[in-house]
């Protein structure tokens, strides 16, 4: 399989899920930018006409998009490893609404129609109408991990790797969690994982989150 991603993007959710899976995989950064590819050379709309990643390619040559989908092909791809679990079981069920929740309430929240050339918003004025849109969600789920390392049933599982890109913006977006304890707790934990110690070290610096406007 190969993985289409940017740093710091949504993306790092099924690029830690595939490290996770021991799965073979190999991943290609994306400039979101200039909607390219291979240092610059392919260009990025023929993968994903969405121009956004991630995108996954299969390893039949199909092209899976949306980040939620991506993760949950992944997880199936591991049976042994408990990322999702069986279809129609209860457990599975509680492992789609986090991962509808986090995509439509907490993922689409976070991107400003106030970004320049971002995904993020990147403005003194947007960070701020962003915050206060996101924070009654962030606090909903907050309360959702009182005394749990992880979302459904304290075992790590695709939600929690999505989960902690929302994380990953909030400290990226310097949000801070006084208010929000128990997130900043499973993203300590989230960061003691060794599979995601490996992707953060691989993906490196974020796309630059901010510019000098205000």
């Amino acid at each position: 399989m190969k993985l289409f991603y940017a740093a710091g993007a949504s993306s790092l959710a099924p690029h830690i899920l595939l490290e996770e899976s021991s799965l073979t995989y190999v991943v290609e950064k994306v400039n979101l930018d200039t909607k390219t590819w291979n240092e610059g050379q392919n260009d990025y709309k023929l993968i994903n006409p969405k121009s956004y990643v991630p995108a996954l390619e299969t390893d039949s040559g199909k092209i899976i998009t949306e980040c939620a989908v991506i993760l949950e092909y992944i997880a199936k791809k591991v049976t042994t490893r408990n990322l999702i679990a069986e279809y129609d079981s209860q457990t599975y069920w509680q492992q789609r609404m986090w991962l509808n929740y986090i995509a439509t309430e907490l993922h689409k929240n976070f991107i400003s129609s106030f970004g320049k050339g971002n995904w993020l918003p990147n403005t003194v004025n947007s960070k701020q109408l962003v915050y206060e849109r996101v924070l009654p969600r962030l606090e909903f789920i907050d309360q959702k991990l009182d005394r749990k390392n992880y979302l459904v049933n304290n075992r790590f599982s695709a939600p929690d790797a999505y989960l902690f890109v929302i994380t990953n913006w909030i400290r990226h977006l310097e949000y801070g969690f006084d208010k929000l304890v128990n997130l900043e707790s499973f993203d300590k934990n989230m960061r003691k994982r060794s599979a995601i110690g490996r992707v953060l070290k691989q993906e490196g610096k974020a796309h630059s989150l901010q510019d000098e406007s205000n």
